[in-house]
């Protein structure tokens, strides 16, 4: 099996074209062996390259084996590849993923490569059944749980897949997400994003990522976060994200939630399985 490993400020991919849907029933098992960090090539997930019709099709499983609907790092990943190797022609496309279509905008080079890509994201839900969250009310903004015996002030949407955002100054108790993923108000778990305010421009955010853990960048939970502090007044609409891994910008629109960024190739290889 051939594939390509990217990431997407560091949050890393295996990427694998089954165009021909041949690892149809084995996407979970195949990424738990090839996403090890010691007996595989070592990833955060697999990115599987399909197509519906002629539209291009992004299926995501995290490293532990679960299905995921959307990942923002992950989605530029995909967008670069499947234009450097002419599996679209155009610099803008759809990409049909699990949280629905997705539309790509590229900025290529003088080489007519992908290096910067912009993604509506769509829109936020804040509705608590559509998040999920057992939470009462008409949104979980400002909601306080108990968990790690302590308390903590929680904003939870649906940005494409579950996030929870949260203002610390110390956003880098980032194993204290695992717990708060798993609390019971969340019957499908959530992604935590601990931030940070820098100025009414720029956050600093860590994310852990529901499936995978600590990573260092999340491309919906920059959005998440970005969302969050703009609603709580902390930002304007364009949004400097600052993460582990690097820099993304997110642009809150009338059309829906921007996310922009770039893409790297880490390498190639054959993987027998």
């Amino acid at each position: 099996m051939n594939f390509v490993k990217m990431h997407g400020n560091g949050n890393d991919f295996i990427v694998i074209e089954d165009l021909n849907n041949k690892l149809k029933g084995k996407e979970s098992s195949l990424a738990k062996k090839v996403c090890h960090r010691r007996y595989g090539i070592g990833a955060d997930g697999i990115l599987l390259v399909r197509r519906q019709n002629a539209t291009i099709e992004m299926v995501i499983i995290n490293s532990d084996g679960s299905y995921a609907a959307m990942c923002g790092n992950g989605i530029r990943c995909f967008a670069k590849y499947v234009y450097d190797n002419s599996l679209v022609k155009d610099k803008e496309f759809d990409v049909i993923t699990g949280a629905g279509i997705k539309k790509i905008s590229l900025t290529v080079d003088e080489d007519n490569k992908a290096f910067e890509i912009k993604v509506n994201m769509g829109f936020p839900e804040f509705k608590p059944e559509l998040i999920p969250c057992t939470v009462k009310g008409e949104n979980v903004i400002g909601k306080v749980i108990k968990a790690n015996n302590k308390e903590y002030k929680i904003n939870s949407l649906l940005m494409n897949i579950p996030h929870t955002v949260i203002f610390e100054e110390d956003e880098t108790l980032i194993s204290e997400g695992n717990e708060i993923e798993h609390h019971e108000i969340f019957p499908e778990r959530t992604n935590v994003n601990f931030c940070k305010v820098l100025n009414e421009n720029t956050i600093r955010v860590r994310t852990w990522e529901r499936g995978a853990g600590a990573t260092l960048a999340c491309g919906t939970g920059n959005c998440a976060s970005a969302v969050i502090a703009n609603k709580l007044g902390f930002v304007g609409n364009k949004v400097n994200i600052i993460v582990p891994g690097g820099k993304l910008k997110v642009y809150i629109e009338n059309d829906g939630v921007y996310m922009i960024g770039n893409a790297e190739y880490i390498c190639k290889g054959v993987y027998k399985f």
